[in-house]
């Protein structure tokens, strides 16, 4: 049986990144978390995939937001 390798792809260089702090609510966190568990990216891969997703389709009384 051959053996089987760990493949890690590269991640994209996405430009400068800053560290921001949020308090979320417990369960949002294990919300965040379980659908980590589930793609296989971490925490912060989905909080940035949920937070761009949002901000592309955010509208405000004057339009779009973006």
């Amino acid at each position: 049986m051959a053996e089987k390798k760990l493949v890690i792809p590269p991640k994209k260089y996405r430009g400068p990144t800053a560290v921001v702090s949020a308090r979320l609510p417990a369960d949002l966190i294990a919300s965040l978390d379980r659908a980590a568990e589930k793609t296989g990216y971490n925490r912060n891969e989905i909080i940035e995939k949920c937070l761009e997703y949002a901000i592309e389709r955010l509208d405000t009384e004057e339009g779009r937001a973006t």
